[in-house]
């Protein structure tokens, strides 16, 4: 697992080179997201075939604590070879990208 700036997923995003896949609960990415994959951290592994192969995957959660997890239990499984983590979630892309997104 490998931690990922906001900055760099923003410019991995803008260049197609990430996948970003949010793993908060639905109320949680209905509330606010930054429009990205959403996949549950508990439908996770039976949804994995839903990745984009050809791109690499960053897990975001609130503030990167349930997405490094996730990250750990599907790299020791071998379900994802390259991993990453966005560092402090969808708070920090808040903090540094956009101010608009407002949590509720």
């Amino acid at each position: 697992m490998q931690l990922i700036s906001p900055k760099e997923c923003q410019i991995g995003i803008e260049k197609n080179e990430l996948e970003i896949i949010d793993i908060r609960e639905t109320y949680e990415f209905e509330n606010a997201n930054i429009s990205c994959k959403h996949i549950p951290m508990a439908d996770f592994t039976a949804r994995i075939s839903e990745l984009d192969r050809t791109k690499k995957t960053v897990l975001m959660c609130g503030s990167g604590k349930r997405a490094e997890a996730l990250a750990n239990l599907i790299t020791t499984e071998g379900l994802i070879n390259e991993v990453f983590v966005m560092n402090g979630g969808i708070l920090a892309w808040i903090e540094t990208i956009d101010s608009s997104i407002k949590l509720d």
